[in-house]
């Protein structure tokens, strides 16, 4: 079912969803396990620019099972969170992707996932080397993107605050 957001006020604009995402440095991971339990877990990622996240994993876990041959799944940035106390609220703003996550098995693909992934939390550092190292005992998982929608605090909003 597609939700409208109640406040769509609120709404970013999908350039600055995508900003979000482009410049958060984590988000969580919302999953269903193999026994219909809900599952977050909180995870480092790269977003390509266009229609995938990217994350490592080990091989084996909760997680992986959980995603088993490919699921629905939504993952979450908090891009900013300040707590103004005096006004009994914070001022956030946050990206919500909606899509379907699966293990990547395509060798060209994972190197791309994980180079994509070195860049963004060592950037001008040689990742080749590393990649080389780990590629065997990681799995490379892909979120393929359905749908982006980002959020702000009302008081952003009607300040027009700087949105990126």
């Amino acid at each position: 079912m597609d939700y409208k957001m109640r406040r769509f006020r609120q709404q970013s604009t999908p350039d600055i969803a995508a900003d979000m995402l482009r410049n958060g440095s984590n988000g969580v991971l919302s999953l269903v396990d193999p026994d219909g339990l809900p599952y977050g877990v909180p995870l480092s990622y790269a977003f390509d620019g266009d229609s995938h996240l990217y994350f490592h994993s080990a091989v084996k876990g909760h997680k992986i099972d959980c995603i088993g041959t490919g699921c629905p799944c939504s993952f979450c940035v908090v891009a900013q969170d300040k707590i103004v106390p005096e006004e009994f609220t914070s001022y956030f703003r946050s990206v919500i992707v909606k899509g379907r996550i699966h293990v990547v098995d395509d060798v060209d693909e994972i190197y791309k996932g994980l180079l994509l992934l070195c860049q963004k939390y060592s950037p001008g550092i040689d990742a080749a080397s590393e990649i080389s190292r780990c590629i065997a005992h990681v799995k490379l998982l892909r979120l393929d993107i359905e749908s982006i929608t980002g959020k702000e605090a009302i008081e952003l909003v009607r300040n027009g605050a700087n949105r990126t």
